[in-house]
């Protein structure tokens, strides 16, 4: 099965927006191979709009020329992607990544180009063209590249089989799709047919489902069909959404398993929003990336960094590299808060194999405060503790003294 654990990787989007090229995903991918690969981080995604060759920012410039083959297909544009020339795709980059034992990733947008419609182009492997695919009152409201499918037309079926098999092709790992996830129940269908594309192309890909919030009377179909799906809108480096985040963890950590990963979004760390060209560094204090890294290892939330690699400092460099922190997710199971209130939340999450469990202490206030962790939360687990962001051993009760939006977590062992 694909995506046993939630998958860990980098995307481009925080840092460089639609503006990202091949230099830089290379220089993040070789980073992420020397420093984080052997900690289980693996995927390389490249962002929204590679295909778009003046793309600039986080902004998107409407109805401009999109380099595509000719059954509609979008492709890198070679001015960002020069390993693309000679109708080549993204498949050197991929080849690339992957000599560093590494897997490659792309985001998509549901539907076909509306050039590719206008212009009335072939479906490959089929009688229809593009043009009685696409629905034109389907439209992102956020985008302007693409129409939303006719996902009962036979068309729509042959064109997503078709761009799949093409990913198959570059040698794509991980496939972000985007203006879809939110969108039941006019895409509900939609979904099921890039979910059959994609585990039909001929090899395995995650299948990732943005932007959120995902509905929650749908996660039943969402865990069918998709191995991860946004459960917020796009998640910066602002204290509030971190906050927010609790609630929609609380509603959605019952859902997490193999296979099927609800998603709280990239992590906003280190050098964010480099496409506007000035150094700007998170937002977030020391505490609070030490809150947000907890709550996604507890909540077992795919982990996507979003800064730019080669500029993290040591800081951010051992958030990505906490080892015991990082384990919560491939050895518990059924994370759960057991008390939540306006100024903190506690939570824990049994190990798999039986031997204790972990729990988290997360100061929500804005001032220092002590919190503790009952000891009937951890379920009858007693014995060693140890403290996973100090690495420094306790004794129960656990108890920590929290700065302001910080986090305690520990191993309790039996």
């Amino acid at each position: 099965m694909i995506a046993q654990t939630p998958p860990m990787g980098w995307n481009s989007w925080d840092c460089y927006g639609a503006a990202v090229t091949e230099e830089t995903v290379r220089a993040n991918a070789e980073y992420l191979a020397k420093h984080l690969k052997q900690f289980g981080w693996e995927y390389v995604v490249v962002d929204i709009q590679w295909y778009q060759p003046t793309a600039m920012s986080h902004a998107y410039e409407p109805f401009s020329q999109l380099a595509m083959d000719e059954y509609g297909r979008l492709l890198p544009a070679e001015n960002r992607f020069p390993s693309a020339a000679n109708g080549q795709g993204f498949k050197p980059l991929a080849d690339f990544v992957h000599s560093l034992g590494l897997k490659f990733g792309i985001h998509i947008m549901r539907g076909l180009p509306r050039m590719a419609a206008h212009r009335r182009l072939p479906i490959l492997n089929s009688e229809s063209l593009c043009s009685q695919a696409a629905d034109p009152n389907s439209i992102c409201a956020w985008n302007p590249d693409m129409y939303g499918l006719k996902s009962e037309d036979p068309a729509a079926k042959a064109y997503y089989d078709s761009i799949f098999r093409l990913y198959a092709q570059w040698g794509v790992d991980f496939v972000k799709c985007d203006d879809i996830a939110r969108e039941y129940p006019h895409c509900k269908r939609e979904i099921e047919l890039i979910s059959e594309a994609c585990r039909h192309c001929g090899r395995d890909m995650v299948l990732s489902l943005s932007p959120g919030p995902a509905l929650l009377e749908q996660a039943e179909h969402l865990k069918k069909f998709a191995n991860m799906w946004r459960i917020t809108d796009d998640f910066w480096d602002d204290w509030r959404l971190l906050k927010a985040m609790f609630e929609r963890a609380e509603k959605w950590c019952v859902h997490a398993g193999p296979g099927h990963w609800p998603d709280a979004d990239m992590l906003p760390l280190g050098a964010l929003r480099q496409c506007y060209g000035k150094q700007d560094w998170t937002r977030f204090t020391p505490a609070e990336q030490r809150t947000m890294m907890t709550l996604w290892c507890m909540m077992r939330s795919p982990l996507m960094m979003g800064g730019d690699l080669p500029k993290n400092d040591d800081f951010t460099l051992s958030l990505l590299t906490n080892a015991p922190l990082l384990a919560i997710q491939k050895e518990s199971w059924c994370a759960h808060p057991v008390a939540t209130t306006e100024d903190a939340s506690l939570w824990i999450a049994p190990r798999k194999d039986g031997n204790g469990c972990y729990a988290a202490a997360f100061n929500l206030s804005d001032e220092t405060r002590v919190l503790a962790v009952p000891p009937e939360a951890l379920e009858g687990v007693g014995g060693k503790a140890t403290e996973l962001w100090t690495n420094q051993e306790t004794a129960l009760p656990l108890s920590a003294a929290l700065s302001p939006h910080d986090a305690a977590v520990w191993l309790v062992e039996r």
